[in-house]
């Protein structure tokens, strides 16, 4: 065994070491709050595991044995999970104020967009001053209705497309049609440009990546729902 490969091991035992020292310092602190109950969590994963392949199935398992108000750990984030009617309408409408916020991922720390982003700052001036922005310039009825001729051009440019492939004798894709004319829409409404566009690199790797991402989704549907 190399001397690279004896640092990275040891460095991963440390990693792995201070991972687990503070799941279980955090996890002294969860139990000295009063937190609802439910599964012990296990160290640095924490009820991962415990969701299993179809995670509201094992949810459902899960509140016949602990209440329909648990407390989870998803790898080092305490989650509480709401399986009853009156006690998600209690904190969805009633208290929709205290519960609103929600754990902000490290992904978008790293550039700092929650810091701007609508649908990760908590409520505050700041928070109500953009909802208001949104609401006035761009999903009032006046400016969706100012965009009326981007979505007919893109209809006119989806039936001349169906039409030129007729001609041809050519297939038409209908799903596919439809998907490229919704996403050059929104590109347009947003960028100014198609991003659906067959002689564009760019617009290549953004289909390719959408398209990934639309299998990724079916597949979880399928196997897990």
């Amino acid at each position: 065994m190399d001397l690279l490969t004896s640092s990275l091991l040891c460095l991963l035992f440390t990693w792995l070491l201070l991972q687990a020292f503070n799941s279980f310092r955090n996890g002294r602190k969860s139990s000295q709050r009063k937190l609802p109950p439910g599964p012990w969590p296990k160290p640095i994963i924490g009820n991962l595991f415990d969701l299993g392949d179809k995670p509201h199935r094992s949810l459902a398992k899960l509140a016949q044995i602990h209440g329909p108000v648990m407390s989870l750990k998803l790898g080092s984030i305490l989650t509480i999970v709401v399986s009853s009617e009156t006690t998600a309408k209690e904190i969805l409408q009633k208290q929709d104020l205290t519960f609103c916020n929600r754990t902000i991922v490290d992904a978008v720390r790293a550039s700092q967009h929650y810091e701007v982003g609508l649908s990760w700052i908590p409520v505050s001036p700041l928070w109500r001053t953009l909802r208001k922005v949104c609401n006035t310039h761009i999903f009032a009825s006046i400016k969706l209705d100012a965009n009326e001729y981007l979505r007919r051009n893109k209809i006119q440019e989806l039936i001349a497309n169906v039409s030129e492939s007729c001609l041809k004798g050519e297939a038409v894709n209908i799903g596919q049609a439809a998907f490229d004319t919704t996403v050059n829409l929104l590109s347009n409404t947003v960028f100014s440009m198609d991003l659906v566009d067959p002689n564009s690199s760019i617009a290549r790797e953004f289909k390719k990546t959408i398209f990934e991402l639309k299998n990724l989704f079916e597949w979880l549907v399928e196997n897990h729902f």
